[in-house]
């Protein structure tokens, strides 16, 4: 019995990684992969959990495709599954639950549950200790790599480290060969991630910046990003190596979350907001262009925040919103409305910020992000920059993103599908 199987993926990049990587799993054992519309003898479902919004999505996907194909297998994994392992044995035609430090027994034993007749193949043991190296394939252009799982921060707000264990990370010399993969499939940009990406090394004893360095040798990959890295993890030495003239990107995603330093103490953040600025700074000196120079590109900066933590009073709020306006000046803004999410210890303090609130916040941070983003690309006309052109096409147009994450659209050419081409923009 060869097998269907389909899947749906919610959530970060890093489950959409190890989405890929379970389905090069599967078809290596025989199974054929079809899309979730298409009849398949099994669904598996990787979710996600950093949100009662996304939770509540995860539960709904589930049911949806239980309805859809009554008679096939469900298999659930990722997050949700991690927290709420019993919650989602109860749903209705849900077959094995997989948490998110379960992930090395997902194709074993779901192969077994569509092979009964075959003997289960051994798994390891359950542990914090446990790694699934991932990349994302299906894209023709970008891979998405991880290198790194879970989070030593425990921040009040975050249910991730409960979900994803403690930070661990692969040695160097698997993410190479990895990368060697993945450039061996003619992708031509890695973007780097994890939970905490920076903090790679830590059970290995090497260090952030080696990868990159190591990386930046690897033939056949013409860019790479980070997907994400903690202010206090982009050091200056990073930086300095990053803007001698690399593969790496002018592309920086950091987490703020509140520019309020009597938020960002409390809910257990490891800077200050003088301190993200003079970061932010640095880079810029170190990467934009210099007065005069009118060609080369400015750095495109996306930056995490958190409307409505508890405790976020109207005053606190107008100084994270005057912070990114006026000293910051971000290229983007990346905004979650604050989610309770029980058993961390912002769930427990009594002065929650009410959701009428914390929708207008998110309101008045997505209106002045796009006011950044308009800003930027208005800042980048007339200069100099690369595209990798990508295959996706609408209505006869495709697109590609230049170095510093500007989107460009052109007529729809398939010879220059996963070409980079220098343009002036």
């Amino acid at each position: 019995m060869a097998g269907k199987i389909a899947f749906l993926t919610l959530g970060c990049k890093l489950n959409y990684a190890e989405t890929s990587t379970y389905e090069r799993g599967f078809l290596a054992q025989g199974l054929e992969v079809v899309p979730w519309e298409a009849s398949a003898d099994v669904y598996l479902v990787n979710t996600c959990s950093v949100t009662e919004r996304a939770e509540k999505k995860c539960r709904n996907v589930i049911r949806k495709m239980h309805r859809i194909a009554p008679g096939a297998k469900l298999v659930v994994t990722g997050c949700y599954a991690e927290l709420r392992k019993e919650e989602l044995k109860s749903i209705e035609g849900v077959s094995l639950v997989f948490g998110a430090r379960e992930k090395n027994r997902v194709v074993p034993e779901t192969l077994a549950l569509l092979r009964p007749e075959e003997k289960t193949p051994e798994t390891q043991a359950d542990s914090d200790a446990n790694f699934l190296s991932a990349y994302s394939t299906g894209e023709r252009t970008r891979s998405f790599l991880k290198i790194q799982d879970g989070c030593n921060n425990g921040c009040a707000y975050c249910i991730v480290p409960f979900a994803r264990g403690v930070s661990r990370n692969i040695p160097i010399a698997d993410v190479l060969e990895q990368a060697r993969q993945i450039a061996g499939t003619g992708i031509r940009e890695i973007v780097l991630t994890g939970v905490n990406t920076g903090d790679f090394g830590r059970t290995t004893g090497e260090s952030f910046l080696d990868l990159l360095k190591r990386l930046e040798e690897v033939e056949g990959i013409a860019r790479y990003r980070i997907s994400s890295i903690e202010p206090n993890l982009l050091t200056e030495e990073i930086v300095d190596w990053m803007a001698s003239g690399t593969k790496f990107q002018p592309h920086f995603h950091i987490p703020l979350q509140s520019g309020s330093d009597d938020v960002l103490e409390r809910v257990g953040r490891r800077y200050t907001t003088d301190f993200f600025a003079e970061r932010i700074a640095y880079v810029r000196s170190k990467m934009d262009p210099v007065p005069g120079d009118r060609l080369k590109p400015y750095v495109f900066f996306g930056i995490d925040v958190i409307a409505g933590l508890p405790g976020e009073t109207e005053a606190a709020f107008e100084q994270t919103y005057s912070f990114l306006k006026d000293r910051i000046k971000p290229a983007f803004l990346h905004v979650f409305p604050y989610s309770r999410r029980p058993g961390t210890r912002a769930a427990a303090w009594k002065d929650q910020v009410k959701d009428a609130a914390k929708t207008e916040r998110v309101a008045r941070l997505e209106a002045l992000s796009d006011e950044l983003h308009a800003a930027f690309v208005t800042a980048n006309r007339g200069r100099r920059e690369q595209v990798l052109w990508e295959s996706d096409c609408k209505d006869g147009r495709m697109g590609g993103y230049t170095g510093n994450y500007i989107r460009l659209e052109r007529p729809f050419n398939a010879s220059v599908i996963n070409t980079i081409e220098d343009v002036i923009l």
